[in-house]
């Protein structure tokens, strides 16, 4: 059911890549909801993923834009602009990379360059997001940015490895950059640390599986789903949280503040 909460505005979603995407059915949900978007990726992801079918969807245009270059994401913004007929009123970050887990590194033999790719890629991208917008004047005020994260970023996940140092800074930047845009344009800034989610990303994690699992039987509520994600997202973008900025915002069935459950208990039985 669509209650009109995007009417009118317009947005940018990065990172869809297939139907798993957390990013596609966001798209999906900011178009139900009455907004107009514009889709991009880095052209390699773009080339690997469906996107052209969220495309057609969408009715969107897609800018292929490499979020870590400062350059493409000015074109971005400048092409989206002309594209939508003006500022936008929201944007999607749900961008992330490690090569270290990619390749099967153990977090005491990270590869150095390729932690600063994953940091790259995961965390200074948010911040060219934020800062380009700002100097382009590209976000109406009251306008909102959110960037997805995991909970990694506070609690330690072996699995996780350079990805939950990347997480806890593009959470920092989240709070930094919420201050500042607030001030400046009354625009805010918030990440949704979601329930691990069975993602094309997230799967090719080694033991996803099993913590997904796991995550399940602790969650009082269980994991939240692609789906329920995006309906939160939207809320983030609507206007009935204008005054919600730099808060790490948890989405995740009660995972967070939960310390043991029955089912779990009953497995060491």
């Amino acid at each position: 059911m669509a209650y009109g909460l995007l009417k009118g505005k317009k947005g940018i979603i990065s990172g869809a890549l297939d139907e798993k995407s957390i990013a596609w059915k966001v798209a999906l949900k900011a178009k139900e909801e009455g907004a107009s978007i514009v889709l991009t990726n880095a052209p390699i992801a773009m080339r690997m993923g469906e996107i052209k079918k969220l495309a057609e969807a969408c009715e969107a245009e897609i800018i292929p834009a490499d979020a870590t270059v400062v350059e493409e994401i000015e074109n971005l913004y400048t092409k989206s602009m002309d594209v939508l007929g003006g500022k936008v009123d929201f944007v999607l970050h749900s961008i992330g990379m490690s090569p270290n887990i990619r390749k099967g590194k153990a977090y005491g033999d990270l590869n150095y360059d390729w932690f600063m790719k994953s940091v790259d890629v995961s965390a200074l991208s948010f911040h060219k997001f934020l800062q380009v917008a700002e100097k382009l004047d590209a976000i109406n005020e009251w306008g909102s940015v959110v960037g997805l994260t995991y909970m990694a970023a506070q609690r330690t996940f072996p699995f996780y490895t350079d990805m939950a140092e990347a997480k806890a800074m593009l959470e920092s930047i989240a709070r930094s950059y919420g201050y500042r845009y607030g001030k400046l344009k009354k625009v805010r800034v918030n990440t949704v640390s979601q329930s691990p989610t069975k993602t094309t990303a997230g799967t090719g994690i080694g033991g996803f599986d099993k913590f997904y699992d796991f995550a399940d039987k602790i969650a009082p509520l269980g994991n939240a789903s692609a789906d329920d994600c995006a309906d939160y997202v939207v809320t983030l973008f609507s206007d009935l949280t204008k005054m919600v900025t730099m808060q790490n915002l948890f989405h995740d069935g009660g995972f967070v503040n939960t310390g043991i459950s029955e089912d779990v208990m009953s497995l060491l039985d």
